[in-house]
């Protein structure tokens, strides 16, 4: 059964694999401060075209939100998420474990706009509730759905000019950046956010998220931070590696757009045979709405996730395609379902 669940039931690109093993008898320092980490960040910083930011590579998205959000807020200060933020729904209540609240707004495309941080912020206005801080967003939301520049950057200037922290949640982010219409760089992501993180993990590394900080009030003593959450590697060499060739040339965004063009050929079937969608996404996460009695038979070859109740006789099913999503499954898929 060829799935269509997530973006990381594969391991890892080839190239990657190989570069792994080619240094794998080389001794190197610990904790990051080996050559290959070191390269890494000096190429993300050239590709941001900022050298006073500070690169952090960490395991996993959940560990890079729980110790950035954790490091930024003081203990009575609190993030606000869309209600379908990943770490509102998803990460087990990491965040609020770390001690801090997460405050929610309805969104029906999962993106977060001025307005409705405005009115947490009115409700939110003296010592005996939270102080609302920080601003998480995801980019791609957790829908697929992506922010402009012009909207990142309206959010970045209400969030300034209210003293907010703007941290992306970037998991996907080559996904949105590839995005034409986006009109979205590394570099504007970097301008129009306090911190952010690039995700290796969902875009063909084994794993491991790179996190930028640009604010400099949130960048001191921060690996000390990563260490007391165990989120510091003996070996950051393995993240380094990875890292190192991802941005080595285009591969990162090669991998993204793959995944993306999946989609959209997924999308384009689907649209042919009548299906509706639950939502507009142009990245790699699509959201079709079928019949139930025509959902249990692909489930017989395919694996997905049901998503969304639509009515008795319809639901939303979540596809995901992947860096290494083959362009045969795809049309499998679309074949079986005209079928």
């Amino acid at each position: 059964m060829y799935s269509f669940k997530n973006d990381y039931s594969e391991g890892a690109h080839p190239r990657i694999l190989n570069a792994l093993i080619e240094s794998n008898i080389a001794q190197e320092e610990g904790y990051g401060y080996d050559r290959h980490t070191q390269n890494a960040v000096s190429k993300i910083k050239d590709l941001i075209h900022n050298q006073n930011i500070d690169v952090h590579l960490i395991s996993g998205g959940t560990q890079t939100n729980l110790t950035a959000i954790g490091a930024f807020l003081k203990p009575y200060e609190a993030c606000i998420s869309a209600n379908t933020g990943h770490i509102a729904v998803n990460e087990t209540g990491a965040i609020e474990y770390t001690g801090h609240k997460v405050i929610t707004v309805d969104s029906n495309d999962g993106k977060i706009v001025p307005k409705k941080i405005q009115e947490i912020l009115n409700s939110h206005l003296n010592e005996h509730v939270v102080k609302p801080k920080l601003v998480y967003i995801s980019n791609p939301t957790e829908l697929g759905t992506i922010y402009t520049k012009e909207e990142l950057k309206d959010l970045s200037e209400f969030c300034e000019s209210n003293n907010l922290i703007l941290y992306a949640d970037g998991a996907r982010l080559g996904c949105a950046i590839c995005v034409k219409e986006a009109n979205l760089t590394l570099s504007d992501m970097c301008n129009f956010t306090d911190a952010f993180f690039i995700g290796g993990t969902k875009n063909g590394a084994l794993l491991g998220e790179a996190l930028v900080i640009k604010n400099e009030d949130l960048k001191e003593d921060f690996k000390y931070h990563i260490k007391q959450k165990g989120a510091l590697l003996a070996k950051g060499r393995l993240l380094g590696i990875q890292f190192e060739e991802l941005f080595r040339d285009n591969l990162y965004f090669e991998l993204a757009n793959h995944a993306n063009e999946m989609a959209h050929l997924l999308s384009k079937g689907l649209k042919e045979a009548n299906c509706e969608f639950l939502i507009d996404s142009p990245t790699n996460q699509i959201f079709p709405i079928l019949e139930n009695k025509i959902i249990e038979r692909l489930e017989k070859k395919f694996n997905f996730y049901t998503w969304e109740k639509i009515d008795d006789n319809h639901s939303a099913i979540r596809l995901v395609t992947s860096w290494a999503t083959k362009k045969e499954a795809v049309l499998e898929f679309i074949d079986e379902l005209k079928k």
